[in-house]
């Protein structure tokens, strides 16, 4: 097993290095950390811009590419979180509770370094995990059928609905839309047309790009257009702030040790993602601190344990997506997109067909994350600079930028009606409180859901039973079904509790 490990870190290695994808990896990682600088924008928007471009790329470029924007974000979005009090991204809003507080004592340059610290020890464990466990997780997934799979992607389609959001019915309602969304288009099996509403240029299915920019970036501009969320800097940062206390070692080495555990843990569970991870790092710190009370004012454990929890979690996350096929974010589902796009299925076959491929992801990882230990810090000057442009001169060349590429790819304008479309359905889904994660994962995993679950039938001759009848698959939909009573037991209780707080 050693040998075989040394041997496809080597096939990683002579991929990762070569001048283009190390082009790509830099270029991925530092728009990344733009994009984390920016409150609002998020990797989801940014990787969904750039879906146009990946047609025109090699797989493996365009994978180490939007990869490096994916955990570039965490990078950058601690800066405006710590700065500004603004989170660059969901999973760094925690991190303003402690960072800005350490900012308005004259501390925020050592809690800029300190995050970096943090942020690169959590990729670093979500990476080994992945070294490790991957080829393992691919054996097991060699013993999966179609029914497994269905399965599989039942229990994150659940999980994703019922866990990210605050009303389990509304991401539950969420996923269904995505599935009928995912279901537009030829029947592969029957050649028929379905849900087209007469427009032939659904004959081929929804674009994901289009999709994805609509109800992500122009639903985010439109929320944004009348609000000015750029800011200023309160305090100068110089090398020599950056340079942690004895005691802020001391305070943050087992943070970061408990933080990576709790990000690497979550981060495989489809559904839970980088910002439930880091929350829940920050509690359980909280709860096991000597001076709770220290915590929401200025304490670094406050900012170490959820930096080193968000970046192991979006490390760990490929885990699923690489080797089982099985997105458990948005962000996720779009790099699967990505492979298929290219002809590549994702799952344990992808392993073993393309080891260059993913391998040397795997090592573009170690490539980027080094990168962003070593850039961070001298180009936090320029991302504070970049915070003073007002959102009203950037929103206007993004929609620009996102309509040209979308129109691209086809070069038919019903793309970019369908951008606006998507725009306006998304910003309706934020008006209304409706998650669009779900929404993303159900489109996603919709065809393939139903191409396995049309072969189990098939296979098993129209018994719905196969499902139970595989020990795998029926555990799988047991925990499936826990997730689902849980999430409505939690939610009814909730609601009992706010009514009974209004009553009183």
């Amino acid at each position: 097993m050693e040998s075989d490990l040394i041997s496809s870190i080597s096939i990683g290695l002579a991929t990762a290095l070569t001048w283009s994808n190390l082009g790509f990896c830099l270029g991925g990682v530092l728009l990344g950390m733009f994009v984390g600088v920016l409150p609002g924008i998020g990797a989801m928007t940014a990787i969904s811009m750039l879906m146009p471009l990946v047609y025109h790329l090699d797989p493996t470029s365009a994978l180490i590419m939007l990869g490096g924007i994916w955990y570039g974000t965490a990078y950058g979005g601690s800066i405006a979180s710590i700065l500004l009090n603004l989170p660059g991204t969901p999973s760094t809003a925690v991190t303003c509770l402690d960072g800005y507080p350490m900012a308005r004592q004259g501390r925020a340059g050592i809690a800029l370094f300190m995050t970096t610290v943090a942020s690169f020890f959590g990729a670093s464990m979500g990476i080994i995990l992945m070294m490790l466990f991957s080829p393992v997780i691919v054996n097991v997934a060699f013993n999966f059928t179609s029914a497994e799979y269905f399965s599989l992607m039942v229990l994150g389609l659940i999980a994703a609905s019922t866990i990210s959001a605050e009303s389990p019915i509304k991401g539950l309602a969420m996923v269904g839309t995505g599935i009928l969304l995912g279901l537009v288009g030829m029947d592969l099996y029957a050649s028929v047309p379905r849900f087209t509403l007469g427009f032939y240029e659904l004959l081929e299915g929804i674009s994901l790009v289009a999709l994805a920019l609509g109800i992500f970036g122009v639903a985010e501009i439109i929320a944004s257009a009348r609000t000015d969320q750029s800011g200023t800097l309160m305090s100068k940062v110089t090398f020599r702030s950056m340079i942690p206390t004895q005691d802020d070692r001391r305070r943050s080495l087992m943070p970061m040790v408990r933080g990576s555990g709790v990000g690497v843990f979550f981060g495989i569970l489809p559904g839970i993602g980088p910002s439930i991870a880091s929350f829940l790092a920050y509690a359980w710190e909280r709860k096991v601190a000597d001076e709770p009370q220290r915590f929401g004012h200025g304490a670094i454990e406050g900012i170490i344990a959820p930096e080193a929890a968000n970046n192991a979690a979006d490390q760990a996350a490929f885990i699923p997506t690489m080797t089982l096929g099985i997105p458990g974010s948005p962000t996720m589902a779009l790099i699967i997109g990505v492979l298929i796009i290219h002809g590549i299925t994702p799952g344990p076959t992808l392993v073993t067909e393309r080891p260059d491929l993913f391998w040397g992801l795997i090592m573009s990882f170690w490539i980027g994350n080094i990168l962003l230990l070593i850039i961070n810090i001298p180009l936090i000057g320029i991302w504070v600079r970049l915070l003073q442009v007002p959102y009203g001169y950037l929103y206007p060349a993004v929609v620009m930028f996102m309509c040209i590429g979308a129109f691209t790819i086809h070069n038919n304008p019903f793309d970019v009606f369908s951008i606006m479309v998507f725009g306006l359905m998304g910003y309706g889904m934020r008006v209304l409180a409706f998650p669009v994660a779900p929404l993303i994962l159900g489109f996603v995993l919709g065809p393939l859901m139903e191409e396995h679950f049309r072969r189990a039938m098939t296979i098993s001759f129209g018994d719905p039973m196969v499902f139970l009848q595989r020990p795998v698959s029926a555990g799988i939909l047991a925990i499936t079904a826990l997730f689902l009573l849980f999430s409505l037991v939690s939610f009814i209780r909730a609601k009992a509790a706010g009514t009974r707080a209004r009553g009183s």
